[in-house]
């Protein structure tokens, strides 16, 4: 009976995962469709004041409460680094194909695990080591420099990457001090205060229509983390991980149906390496934390 109902949560957590990804390609798709129409950080400052809109009922008893200076430092740093990494992710998608920018941010959680070894103190053993390493060949595969040239796009979305993955790490230490969801509410107003400035010195008057396709970005990346959420709470992250390189395969098929972009086998095997690798890597760490510890010799004589 336990088994079953294991099997039950599993298949659970990864209908919800295969829900993320739809939701995220949908995402990746729109701003795609959009192709730079609105300059990167206007477009990424009026989604995230719309995204504002849904995030309400949990940021304004947040602000209402107040948070120690330690928290705001937290928040106004990973308010920063997103702004960045959402201006480059938005350029991004305007120069470079659906697929190459999602399997590019498969470097993500490759970032967030050197970077949490750097500057957290967690161990990189050498099987995980190997596991970057092979994410990062993964990468090379993907971006193929010196048997093409590479478009800034693809410069964009690296230092995308980068700038998401070090603000998951700050999101990490923030998590531990305040709620998941004030975290990303609070995110999404430091991001949307950081990027005014640079929205109003490029401002290019959006049509009804922009300002629509944006408002579906905000319903849909929302809904993408809130079924995220679902899923890393029905199942563990070995069963969820390997359903995420489904994201690339839907976003290859739009590219190619909708946008007409050619299928690149060559970054297929790239975000296929970076997923394994991923996927090694989160496997490892569940193992090591349902390992059995030995207990100290006194707690054997009680």
């Amino acid at each position: 009976m336990q088994d079953n109902s294991q099997t039950r949560r599993d298949m659970i957590g990864i209908g919800w995962m295969l829900l993320t990804g739809a939701c995220f390609v949908m995402v990746n798709s729109i701003v795609r469709g959009l192709e730079g129409a609105l300059p990167a950080a206007q477009a990424a400052f009026i989604r995230f004041v719309i995204g504002l809109v849904f995030l309400a009922p949990v940021l304004v008893p947040a602000l209402r409460r107040g948070f120690s200076r330690p928290v705001w430092g937290l928040i106004a740093t990973r308010g920063a680094l997103h702004c960045v990494a959402v201006t480059l992710w938005f350029y991004a998608m305007s120069r470079i194909t659906v697929a190459e920018v999602t399997a590019i941010g498969f470097l993500n959680p490759i970032i967030v695990t050197v970077g949490a070894a750097l500057f957290m103190g967690e161990k990189l053993a050498a099987r995980r080591i190997a596991a970057v390493g092979v994410a990062l060949l993964g990468a090379l595969v993907v971006l193929r420099p010196g048997m093409r040239p590479l478009d800034p796009g693809h410069l964009s979305q690296i230092g995308a990457a980068i700038a998401f993955g070090a603000s998951y790490l700050v999101a990490k230490r923030l998590s531990e001090r305040i709620p998941a969801s004030v975290v990303v509410a609070m995110m999404s107003l430091t991001v949307a205060i950081g990027l005014l400035p640079l929205a109003i010195a490029q401002w290019v008057p959006p049509t009804f229509g922009q300002i629509m396709w944006l408002g579906l970005v905000a319903v849909f990346a929302t809904a993408g983390h809130y079924s995220m959420t679902r899923a890393f709470a029905a199942a563990p992250l070995t069963v969820t991980q390997p359903v995420t390189f489904l994201q690339l395969v839907w976003a290859s098929l739009v590219g190619v149906i909708v946008f007409h972009e050619p299928l690149d086998g060559w970054v297929m095997l790239g975000g296929g390496m970076m997923i394994g690798a991923i996927t090694y890597i989160t496997w490892r760490e569940a193992r090591l934390r349902a390992a059995p510890r030995t207990p100290p010799a006194p707690a054997t004589k009680a």
